[in-house]
């Protein structure tokens, strides 16, 4: 099989295998929509509190709408019961029309993890098995009595474990299968590692095998190139690739990467197309948060853009200063034109 191609998630068709990861603060739907315009097959929202959802939190409802440009999308989930999450289901699936949900088991974040979500389920399998077991059997309940909505797979991600002495992974990916689960991501770091160290794509080429073609395994961590995810799929055997904080501010990693997969070669963006695109998702930005926020969020996101221009240190100290758009305009349309 070629490196770059279709995937099924269950009854969902995706048409090709390079994946935009759920980050916080970063995978908003302006910056989804950046990610599809360039290529990427498959994105997942920022993580949403089930906790929140159920007590009819306003943000958390914005957080899970569906970019315009996204033709098939995600909505991740995360939670420490079962019964919350369950609850959370039939809500999301109400607000919005998203292909597939997906449960957060892989994030490492004290706050998070203190809730009994996000890593906890992949260090405690059983958990996992209830939480998954319920977050399906609710979404086959709601697409029951709703027919007309079509069924919605579920998916998670793992991490590799707690630490390097409590490696759960297999145990968590068979509490998943068992339960239901439609298809897997692996972040290869420990709950411990945060996202220092390596990621051990070792244990994504041993989930694969462990799997063995029961659903699709999605590989996580480390993949911040185009010639880098090309050698994830290779040695791992992964169905495809998430990217996460490789693509922060570039969303052009995914045009770079499909170019590379097929072609065997890629051509580098320059200033003036990444400023450019800044600007754009800036615009999306403000027509779902106004000008304020939008411009504050954009700072660290800018920064991301503005990489490789020379005195780039300097010119990252300016721009979170910006707080207009005309702030943003004045410092870095001298760059787009420079070229």
């Amino acid at each position: 099989m070629e490196l770059y191609h279709p995937v099924h998630i269950a009854n969902v068709a995706l048409d090709g295998n390079l994946f935009l990861a759920p980050i916080a603060g970063y995978s908003d739907r302006a910056f989804r929509s950046m990610c599809v315009e360039c290529g990427a097959s498959f994105c997942t929202t920022e993580m949403v509190s089930a906790e929140a959802l159920t007590r009819g939190s306003g943000k958390t409802e914005t957080l899970m709408a569906r970019s315009p440009v996204e033709k098939v999308y995600a909505v991740q989930l995360f939670g420490g019961t079962a019964d919350v999450m369950a609850r959370a289901v039939p809500l999301t699936l109400e607000k919005t029309d998203c292909e597939v949900l997906d449960i957060n088991g892989g994030c490492p974040v004290p706050k998070i993890t203190k809730s009994g979500a996000g890593s906890m389920l992949t260090k405690e399998p059983d958990r996992l098995y209830a939480i998954v077991k319920a977050v399906k059997e609710a979404s086959l309940a709601y697409t029951q009595s709703h027919p007309e909505r079509g069924t919605v797979p579920v998916t998670i991600k793992i991490r590799s474990g707690w630490d390097s002495e409590h490696l759960t992974w297999k145990e968590a990916a068979e509490a998943a299968i068992s339960a239901g689960a439609d298809a897997i991501t692996i972040h290869a770091r420990t709950r411990t590692q945060g996202y220092e160290g390596h990621a051990d794509w070792n244990i994504q080429r041993q989930l694969v095998e462990f799997v063995n073609g029961r659903i699709p395994v999605f590989g996580s961590g480390d993949a911040h190139t185009p010639e880098t995810a090309k050698q994830m799929l290779e040695q791992t055997g992964v169905d495809g690739v998430m990217f996460a904080r490789g693509a922060m501010g570039d969303p052009f990693l995914f045009t770079r990467t499909k170019q590379y997969l097929t072609q065997g070669s890629y051509e580098n963006e320059t200033t003036a197309q990444r400023l450019a695109a800044g600007f754009r998702e800036l615009e999306l930005n403000m027509a779902d948060n106004g000008e304020k926020s939008a411009c504050l969020q954009m700072r660290k996101k800018f920064c991301s853009y503005s990489s490789g221009i020379r005195g780039g240190a300097r010119l990252r100290q300016q721009i979170v200063q910006c707080s207009t758009v005309a702030d943003y305009k004045t410092l870095l349309e001298p760059y787009m034109q420079a070229e």
